[in-house]
């Protein structure tokens, strides 16, 4: 339920009461005032999907003001039998008041620009220091879950305006997280990438189901009602920034230092994310009434939402087309599991020795013209086998070698195969170390 106040010019409240009773309002109650003019005040209690289709019948009175309370109200009428199911009756907000809100929330600059560039060196402190709990602590400071999710709503109602200001807030504020982390790199004089760094630079294949997922789960929080959900709106923002903070923190730091590979993978990352959470969010948003269709509010237009949902899959598909036709850069994520699985086969078929450990990565040298996949493999040798370490050791790795050029990954596998042999206590040497 939503709480209205509205006011009108004295004689016209009974007006009000009639349309909210038509709307099944409850606990209504009205007032006389005087402000320039004599007015009555009406209060009113009516259901989040009502709210909207009140409105616009209020639009008929001469000179009405609505106040919308923007939090749930409980309201219990008799008899006291019903109030359970009174309270749990509890239903999603109304597509206008996702509206406004979103209109609402793109009017601060300073507090908003400030956030972005307090996320910046948070960020920066993490991956340079390679303490993962500060990524965390700067996804929940980072603005960036706002403008996306006012780019979706003004996707979804076709609201031009909105969806300008929203994108040019995105990057303004992406900007400044950029610029802070670029100038904190060159004032400390970082020459190198952390481990930290390349570990968040390398995407996977399936990177863009995360934007899916954060569009969808925050047009969600902003259509469930408050009190029907245990899943915070600092939760969900923190999901959307998640796949936008690192990668912004990494395009700074990654061009002081002259990693262009990095800065590349960063901002296909920041397209990427963009444009998945617009997708996703949109199309919720859509599903649950968020039109501008049918309403008096015609800043939004059908033919707008058209065009930017359009543009939206044109660019995701162009960005995942470039993803997968550029193997490995942008997908050195997904490759390094591929071909420590393969690395793992090879090993059982050669049949010498057990498999005791793999770790198969992208090194973070820069090798010109070299895309080097290392492989560090610890294996022990089978009992029956009697050839020497090396010799093991050396067939292993030509056979990793060959097998990994066979599957196409477009790397120089460097392989390091490790034979490690068990303790051998015979009884005299035991007895003796017992004695």
């Amino acid at each position: 339920m939503r709480q209205l106040i509205i006011q009108v010019p004295r004689g016209n409240g009974k007006a009000v009461i009639d349309i909210a009773i038509s709307h099944n309002g409850a606990n209504l109650a009205q007032f006389e005032g005087n402000a320039d003019e004599p007015i009555d005040l009406v209060m009113v209690h009516i259901s989040n999907q009502k709210v909207g289709e009140f409105v616009e019948q209020l639009q008929d009175l001469p000179k009405v003001h609505i106040s919308i309370i923007p939090t749930g109200v409980i309201t219990l009428q008799p008899p006291a039998s019903e109030a359970p199911q009174q309270v749990v009756d509890v239903e999603e907000r109304s597509p206008i008041e996702i509206f406004l809100s979103g209109l609402q929330s793109v009017g601060s600059w300073r507090g908003f620009l400030g956030y972005a560039a307090l996320a910046g060196f948070v960020v920066w402190i993490g991956l340079y220091t390679n303490t993962t709990y500060l990524l965390v602590a700067a996804m929940l400071i980072a603005p960036f879950a706002g403008p996306a999710m006012n780019t979706a709503i003004a996707t979804a109602w076709g609201d031009r305006p909105l969806l300008g200001r929203s994108i040019f807030r995105y990057f303004a504020a992406l900007a400044v997280t950029i610029f802070t982390t670029w100038l904190l790199s060159l004032i400390l004089q970082q020459e190198i990438p952390t481990s930290l760094m390349l570990d968040n630079s390398q995407i996977s294949a399936v990177a863009v189901i995360l934007p899916l997922a954060a569009g969808a789960a925050g047009a969600l929080n902003l259509v469930q009602s408050e009190r029907s959900s245990l899943v915070s709106g600092a939760a969900t923002g923190m999901l959307v920034a998640a796949s936008l903070a690192p990668p912004a923190g990494i395009i700074g730091m990654s061009s002081a230092i002259g990693r262009w590979d990095m800065v590349i993978s960063g901002l296909f990352l920041l397209f990427l994310q963009l444009c998945g959470i617009n997708l996703s969010a949109a199309l919720l948003f859509r599903i649950f009434g968020l039109s501008a269709q049918g309403t008096r509010y015609q800043r939004g237009k059908q033919k707008v939402f058209f065009s930017a949902l359009v543009i939206t899959i044109i660019v995701l598909a162009g960005l995942l087309t470039w993803q997968f036709i550029n193997s490995p850069n942008l997908q050195r994520s997904s490759l390094a599991q591929r071909a420590n699985a393969e690395v793992q086969k090879t090993v059982e078929q050669v049949g010498l020795a057990k498999l005791i450990e793999s770790n198969v990565r992208f090194t973070r040298s820069n090798i010109v013209g070299q895309d080097t996949l290392l492989c560090v493999i610890y294996v022990q040798r089978q009992p029956q086998v009697t050839a020497s370490n090396q010799e093991i050791s050396d067939r292993l790795t030509q056979s990793i070698q060959t097998h990994l050029l066979k599957q196409n990954f477009n790397v120089t596998p460097l392989v390091d195969v490790n034979v490690l042999e068990t303790p051998t206590f015979s009884k005299n040497s035991t007895m003796e170390n017992s004695g």
